[in-house]
């Protein structure tokens, strides 16, 4: 016997004037979450309502319908077209696309209210990311994406960065063979091939934390706070055509400089320059190097020289800060501890009187022309020049009385 095929009937849809609509009791939807009703309200003006609500007829207590209908299931998106209709920016009765439960149906209210929160599909981030890169390829600046989605302009380029993984990874992220914090570990080094091949070596490894994945794709770049990359100066080597990566997931210090070759040749050619500056002072030798080894001044002499004498304005500037520093100790001697600001100017002036203070030296000429100085690098990066040195075979020889 043929079984009789049960014919499914939908429930009608019409468009009811919005002072017709009341909330439901029966919402099953009690806690906040997610977007704000503002945001929502925000989100229907700019683009509408994209889902309709789900109402039945209220009835009176004799059974005849009154002509208004509750909202089991799209209590949010009422409350949000509420919003403009408070500011009068909609109408009383404008009329709103529903789908109209029959008031008599065996489906409950509830039972529609907890259907269409709990059987939404919630959107997968990597659909987002690539829906957030084809707005971007439609002409939408990042600003643009980010107010639409009532997200912040940084939280777009993290998305589009995503994005940009490696499509063969991206397909295993989408496989949940990835978490997204080792996903965006990817994105500090944006060049695929070494992305993939990073994957292949610790995919079935124990460690597969996401530091791991970045050190490997960071292994032969330098870090922007090496005291070698401050010397040479960011700027100069981006202008050289180098690449600096970053990671807009976690703090990383500037970045890290891509291509050893290119970044240790800017470094010698700058170093070997401010060599080149100090050796017209006329010593005798320049020893270069961006180490000096323990013990590099042993056995040589160092010069006696006179501290050089503060030029006009370099006295002007020395006594202008010494009188405000004086003033400012005045003023406040009769206090046991400084406001943090007046401690925090003293030190300031203090430090740059002893910058001052600190003078070059004055040696003899021909004693310069028997020695030498030592150019390095300070544990800060700065230019370090060590000069003064004289080696024992430099040493004037005393003539002998005959």
């Amino acid at each position: 016997m043929t079984k009789a095929v049960r014919k499914i009937t939908l429930s009608s849809s019409r468009d009811i004037p919005f002072d017709k609509l009341v909330l439901s009791q029966s919402n099953v939807r009690r806690i906040k979450a997610g977007v704000s009703v503002e945001e929502l309200a925000e989100d229907i003006a700019r683009r509408g309502l994209l889902q309709s609500l789900s109402v039945r007829p209220v009835l009176a207590d004799d059974g005849t319908e009154t002509g208004k209908f509750e909202i089991p299931a799209g209590g949010r998106r009422f409350q949000a077209l509420s919003l403009p209709v408070k500011q009068k920016r909609l109408a009383k009765t404008t009329p709103i696309p529903c789908i109209v439960r029959d008031a008599v149906s065996a489906i409950l209210p509830e039972d529609d209210s907890l259907a269409e929160n709990m059987q939404r599909v919630a959107l997968h981030p990597l659909d987002q990311f690539r829906a957030f890169v084809a707005l971007r390829d439609k002409g939408q600046s990042d600003a643009e994406i980010a107010a639409a989605f009532f997200v912040t302009p940084q939280v777009v380029k993290r998305r589009l960065k995503l994005a940009s993984v490696a499509p063969a990874l991206l397909e295993v992220y989408a496989e949940d063979g990835m978490t997204l914090e080792q996903l965006m570990a990817f994105t500090v080094n944006p060049d695929h091939a070494r992305q993939v091949q990073v994957w292949d070596v610790i995919h079935s490894s124990w460690n597969k934390e996401p530091f791991q994945i970045r050190r490997m794709l960071t292994e032969t770049s330098v870090r922007a706070s090496n005291r070698r990359a401050v010397f040479m100066d960011v700027e100069a080597y981006e202008a050289a055509g180098g690449t600096l990566l970053h990671d807009l997931f976690q703090g990383d210090d500037g970045g890290w400089l891509e291509g050893p070759a290119l970044f240790d040749r800017l470094v010698t050619e700058k170093l070997q320059a401010e060599a080149e500056a100090v050796a017209v002072e006329g010593w005798k030798w320049i020893e270069v190097a961006l180490d000096l080894p323990y013990g590099y001044s042993h056995g040589l002499r160092s010069l006696s020289g006179d501290p050089a004498p503060m030029t006009d304005d370099e006295g002007a500037a020395h006594a202008k800060l010494l009188a405000e520093y004086r003033a400012l100790e005045e003023e406040y001697a009769g206090q046991d501890e400084l406001p943090d600001d007046i401690d925090t100017r003293l030190g300031m002036l203090e430090t740059e009187m002893e910058m001052i203070e600190t003078r070059p030296l004055i040696f003899d000429q021909t004693e310069i022309g028997r020695a030498g100085a030592f150019v390095t690098l300070d544990r800060y990066g700065a230019l370090a020049v060590y000069r003064e040195y004289v080696r024992p075979e430099d040493e004037p020889v005393e003539q002998t009385a005959v």
